[in-house]
């Protein structure tokens, strides 16, 4: 099939055809990433049943183990750390009203992990028909359930770790207690829950003028800045209203 867009020059044909090489390059990379992900030996027991906060469908609050977020035939789980409270050198602003802006900056929820709720919450009942997910703050159920419906989140599994060690034991807390945005994947086999993959390329070392990206193939909006002339926004991050 011979590809070309109105108007184009030569010129431009030949360059998108190199780049449209190094996109199938790409893509075969990215397959083979994800090919080597699944190839990962047995990763390690889960070393408790965590115990979570939660909301109660018809209204109140429950305790849920982690062994209890797998719904039956469903034997993978994802978990989505969120930055709640936000990272203490954040000072972009708090939300615009609500609840949740009457909490001190340094106790609000992070804008960039917001963000990317935002978007995880459309995919989340199409997620879940294959797999289990759900996220995850140390700050209080309630001011959890209170921001979602503020941000008008549907789908989402919401969940506190307070009181556990959750955070801690999966890298989604610094040593001395600040909040960091993991995503792990648990699996089941049977009675036992192993860690499968956690996002560790958030602790890599990024090349310069390059953010961490551990979950970068996750994120429609950083994704299409790729598409773009001007590409992703230098020193910009998103923000909790416009």
């Amino acid at each position: 099939m011979a590809i070309a867009f109105p108007g184009e020059s030569a010129e431009y044909r030949a360059a998108r055809t190199r780049l449209l090489e190094q996109e199938i390059e790409l893509r075969r990379a990215m397959e083979a990433v994800a090919a080597a992900r699944r190839g990962l030996p047995p990763g390690g027991i889960v070393p408790r049943d965590y115990i979570f906060q939660t909301g109660r469908p018809g209204g109140g609050l429950a305790g849920v183990r982690l062994s209890e977020l797998f719904a039956p035939g469903k034997d993978s789980l994802v978990i989505y750390s969120m930055m709640f409270p936000r990272d203490p050198g954040d000072d972009s602003p708090g939300p615009a009203g609500g609840q949740t802006a009457l909490l001190p900056l340094a106790e609000g929820p992070c804008p960039s992990c917001t963000a990317f709720l935002d978007q995880l919450d459309g995919a989340a009942q199409h997620a879940s028909q294959w797999v289990n997910l759900a996220v995850a703050a140390r700050t209080p159920i309630e001011r959890i359930l209170t921001f979602a419906a503020e941000r008008g989140w549907r789908r989402l599994r919401l969940l506190s770790s307070a009181g556990t060690t959750y955070n801690r034991d999966y890298l989604a807390e610094s040593p001395d207690g600040e909040q960091q945005p993991m995503l792990n994947v648990f699996h089941r086999d049977g009675q036992t829950i192993r860690h499968f993959w956690g996002s560790e390329l958030f602790y890599a070392p990024t090349d310069p003028g390059q953010e961490p990206r551990h979950v970068g193939t996750l994120e429609p909006l950083w994704n299409l800045f790729d598409l773009t002339p001007e590409g992703r926004p230098a020193d910009w991050h998103e923000q909790l209203s416009y």
